[in-house]
């Protein structure tokens, strides 16, 4: 696997999926290109490497003009970054996102500060987003679908990760794209790690957004973070790391008292997938643990 690289969804008629080389690293950000009668895709990267995206459309075929739907699963940059970009050049595609997050599609300028706070220096990755016009926006709420013709995207309101992420259900492919709900899957070593960045992560509602991918009883889990895999027990998986790493992080401050220590703790002792590099995977971890924090403050 390599940036750029562009791989079928297997068991996944008309999905494919683009390595974005997102933090200039292979097997973290997927951009998902549906090659269906409406062609749509999937999240947007962080809009540095939008021209990435653009070339994996031309790799599957579909034409820029052609692009009808750009669903959004969550507002964070690293899923709707892309997407002011990907509008002008694109000039026939409608963004769908959750109406929580519609509002900093228009004007991404609270959203792109707070960007800045929550990840430090990993800023230096990131394109600044460029707004999508009011009227390229559709707001979607839970129960909601976009129609793609020989499929449809069902959204799915997955609040635990941050208030406006949605999962979509395709039953076409019997697969979800999960957004951040069922965690970083890594394929180089078969597993899958925590997302729990500040500031609104809540454990309780992750462990639930689980339970809802599980209802949907998909074949195929369509990560954002990183590419397609067999969803066997990756849902049992993911439910217990998590628990165990908000337990963890809890139990660390208790016995430490300093924040900056219990962060340093764990950016030292965490295991990482390799291919993610020292840099991310420190600064990954890092972000983890300061959003356990903030949960754990603000539910007192």
């Amino acid at each position: 696997m390599a940036i750029g690289d562009v791989y079928d969804a297997e068991d996944c008629a008309d999905v494919h999926y683009v390595d974005t080389g997102m933090y200039d690293v292979p097997e973290y950000g997927s951009v998902y290109v549906v090659d269906t009668e409406r062609p749509a895709l999937v999240d947007t990267g962080i809009g540095a490497n939008y021209e990435t995206i653009l070339e994996a459309m031309d790799a599957v075929g579909v034409a820029h003009e052609d692009l009808e739907v750009i669903a959004i699963t969550h507002v964070h940059l690293d899923h709707a970054g892309g997407a002011g970009y990907l509008v002008e050049e694109c000039p026939n595609a409608t963004v769908y996102v959750h109406e929580i997050g519609a509002p900093h599609l228009a004007d991404p300028t609270r959203l792109w500060e707070g960007t800045k706070q929550a990840v430090g220096d990993q800023v230096q990755y990131y394109a600044e987003p460029r707004p999508v016009p009011e009227e390229r926006i559709v707001e979607l709420t839970d129960g909601d679908s976009i129609d793609l013709g020989d499929h449809r995207l069902e959204a799915h309101h997955a609040p635990g990760h941050a208030p406006h992420q949605v999962v979509f259900h395709d039953p076409a492919i019997d697969g979800v794209f999960t957004a951040d709900a069922a965690g970083l899957f890594t394929p180089s070593v078969d597993a899958v790690n925590v997302t729990s960045p500040p500031v609104n992560f809540d454990l309780d509602r992750a462990l639930s957004d689980i339970e809802t991918i599980r209802d949907l009883d998909p074949e195929t889990l369509l990560y954002g973070h990183f590419g397609a895999e067999p969803t066997g027990d990756r849902l049992d998986e993911y439910a217990g790391k998590l628990d165990a790493w908000v337990s963890a992080v809890r139990e660390k401050r208790a016995e430490l008292e300093d924040d900056n220590a219990v962060v340093s703790h764990f950016v030292e002792t965490v295991d990482t997938p390799e291919v993610w590099g020292e840099h991310k995977a420190r600064e990954e971890v890092a972000l983890n643990v300061r959003g356990v924090l903030v949960m754990l403050d603000r539910d007192g």
